[in-house]
């Protein structure tokens, strides 16, 4: 059994440190939501704070690279309380100089660092059945073993330093933006011809155009259910990683680059805390058409 922290308990890390706790490991939360903080101590975990005992693991699971750095190793950051050969597994979606710069800063202080972006969603999270992009030395992938065993269903080992694993993040979101993108444009289009949406799920499930985001995200839209899994606001932040590292390689990206700024006018339109289906309420509403869900 080892001390486990988790930072940030959204929907992806209360159910992370759900699932450590399965696996019988002491585990301390910390959110700047006291409900969800609530939600871990109900199930038997602990609420973190400066008097808990020192972590063998630290999990990081905020929002962008300024969170992390600030969770980790600013002021009043977590890292000086893990113990010395500790390891720190960072599961935002950062670039990958970020991930080498935050590698380098554990390093010098006596920790492991693995670079451990995620995928799969809240309800593989609450499973502990997660996909993780995984790149670091092996003792930071042996100092983690325990608590990607309780997390993970599967984990992809991309190279022996950080930023590969936030690489292989970067490709993900981009496909995975651009496919919700490309739902809210599918299910536009489809209302726009009279279609019952329930029928075109039906259909294109089991047709060559379906992708994964459009099977989990097209019966929020059908369900006019746009509580947030995932938010709008997500993927300006995401998909403007991508671009930005793009843009570094001198590649063009014309399909992301369209993507980021229908989110970003989604955002704009006050959509930006709404489930990332909300992408369609942009389509539909420039057309003045009426959602499941619509007066």
């Amino acid at each position: 059994m080892a001390t486990v922290y988790v930072i940030g308990l959204g929907s992806m890390g209360l159910g992370m440190a759900l699932s450590l706790l399965r696996a019988r490991h002491d585990v301390y939360g910390l959110d700047l939501n006291a409900g969800q903080v609530a939600k871990l101590t109900e199930a038997g975990g602990h609420a973190l704070t400066r008097e808990a005992p020192k972590a063998d693991a630290l999990v990081c699971v905020v929002l962008n690279a300024v969170q992390t750095e600030a969770a980790l190793f600013g002021t009043d950051g977590w890292a000086g309380h893990v113990n010395e050969g500790g390891t720190i597994l960072s599961c935002a979606t950062v670039s990958p100089d970020v991930a080498r710069a935050m590698e380098a800063e554990a390093q010098a202080r006596g920790l492991h660092y693995l670079d451990a972006p995620i995928s799969g969603g809240s309800v593989r999270a609450a499973e502990g059945a997660l996909s993780v992009m995984a790149s670091g030395t092996p003792a930071a992938f042996d100092g983690a073993a325990e608590v990607l065993d309780a997390m993970a269903q599967t984990v992809h080992r991309l190279g022996d330093h950080a930023g590969p694993g936030s690489a292989m993040k970067a490709v993900n979101q981009l496909l995975a933006g651009v496919h919700i993108a490309a739902m809210g444009e599918a299910l536009g289009f489809a209302t726009s011809q009279g279609l019952d949406l329930s029928r075109v799920l039906d259909v294109i499930k089991v047709s060559a155009g379906t992708s994964w985001m459009f099977e989990n995200r097209a019966p929020h839209v059908i369900d006019a259910d746009y509580t947030p899994r995932s938010t709008i606001n997500i993927w300006p932040k995401d998909l403007g990683i991508v671009t930005d590292i793009a843009a570094g390689a001198g590649l063009p990206l014309p399909l992301t680059e369209t993507a980021l700024a229908q989110y970003r006018l989604a955002a704009q339109a006050g959509l930006g805390l709404e489930d990332d289906a909300a992408i369609t309420k942009l389509v539909a509403t420039r057309a003045g058409l009426k959602l499941p869900g619509d007066a």
